[in-house]
């Protein structure tokens, strides 16, 4: 086995707005996890399928394109939940559209299940595919993917 071959693939997974509250919200519809234990539920499951993952949060817009644009600049592949701005970031859909590695949309939620304004995702039309609707798995399957899609 090569070297490259042992190593792990670095993967970006990228958190919008309020993800880092998950315990403060609707836990009917984002379940009980707090974003310390998705966190440590992603990486766990991205070690086991041979990936080194970043796993990052933020409210702002900007910070989250400066990642996408990182990602880019260093073809490294993107989990993203982009959260509220699924719906309306032009801006966060013109950075995701630079990154030519797999990119690849999830959310605990099923938008499409909810209120008609969640019906919209600027960003699904850009990603390799979109995994929603199985909580805190839609990583772990997201992550499944994303291996399939680099083998």
């Amino acid at each position: 086995m090569s070297p490259q071959e042992n190593s792990t693939k670095k993967v970006f997974v990228l958190n919008g707005p309020n993800l880092a509250r998950l315990d403060l919200r609707d836990s009917a519809i984002y379940g009980t996890m707090n974003f310390e234990t998705l966190t440590e539920f992603v990486k766990r499951s991205g070690s086991e399928l041979g990936f080194d993952v970043d796993m990052r949060q933020s409210d702002s817009e900007v910070e989250i394109i400066h990642w996408l644009h990182e990602a880019a600049d260093n073809s490294i592949p993107v989990i993203i939940n982009p959260a509220a701005f699924t719906h309306y970031s032009y801006a966060i859909r013109d950075a995701a559209e630079l990154v030519k590695a797999p990119l690849i949309e999830v959310h605990l939620s099923n938008p499409l299940a909810r209120e008609e304004f969640r019906h919209t995702s600027v960003i699904s039309g850009i990603a390799k595919g979109t995994i929603a609707g199985f909580g805190p798995d839609s990583y772990r399957l997201a992550l499944l993917a994303l291996k399939q899609l680099l083998a």
